[in-house]
């Protein structure tokens, strides 16, 4: 059983305007029947010790999937540190790990690699990487960068890795599992997602 030193609060980003799907709200679109954000809470939530969707618009949709709903307040001219930053500043538990609401494939052991690399190398943030770069978004962040995050808002950034930069990091090898960390971003990923769940 973890301390509360060690509690994880989760947070998957829906803020998104999803662009390249007509505007849609991504975390809704349908994947095999049932909602993008189902899917990713399916394999996140049991990663984590409570669960939180980070949201700006569809909350009583979204409700239906999360209790816990927090605005990301800044919209999508911050991209996913708007959603980070309100989540930094909500939960108290000292970590807070973070996933896209369209990527359905998240590995179920994510959050536990991520801490362990964590602990071991004494980081305040952990990120997955793959042969393609950083995984921004598929991180673990210590909550008592808040501060940090906010006046790194204040002052015009926008680069998750830029602000990542600024602090100890460490990156967790994920290059075995690539295709876990495809995200949906036009009809034809829908298409291929599809067809992975059919076949697996």
């Amino acid at each position: 059983m973890r301390t509360h030193d060690n509690l994880i609060s989760g947070c998957i980003l829906a803020g998104g305007i999803g662009r390249r799907l007509g505007g849609v709200d991504k975390g809704l679109v349908d994947l095999a029947g049932r909602p993008l954000v189902a899917h990713v809470i399916e394999r996140f939530a049991p990663q984590v010790d409570e669960l939180l969707l980070s949201v700006n618009r569809n909350h009583d949709t979204y409700r239906q999937h999360c209790a816990r709903l927090i605005d990301d307040g800044i919209a999508d001219a911050a991209g996913p540190l708007a959603g980070i930053a309100a989540a930094l500043k909500t939960v108290s538990a000292r970590w807070l790990a973070i996933a896209p609401c369209d990527s359905p494939f998240v590995p179920k052991d994510l959050v536990m690699r991520l801490r362990d690399a964590a602990l071991t190398r004494g980081a305040e943030i952990a990120v997955a990487r793959t042969g393609d770069g950083l995984q921004p978004v598929f991180a673990l962040i210590a909550t008592k960068l808040a501060p940090s995050l906010d006046a790194f808002l204040a002052d015009g950034g926008r680069k998750t890795d830029a602000w990542y930069a600024q602090h100890v990091m460490v990156t967790v090898n994920c290059e075995v599992e690539r295709a876990a960390f495809m995200n949906i971003n036009t009809p034809a990923d829908l298409d291929a997602a599809a067809l992975r769940l059919h076949t697996s």
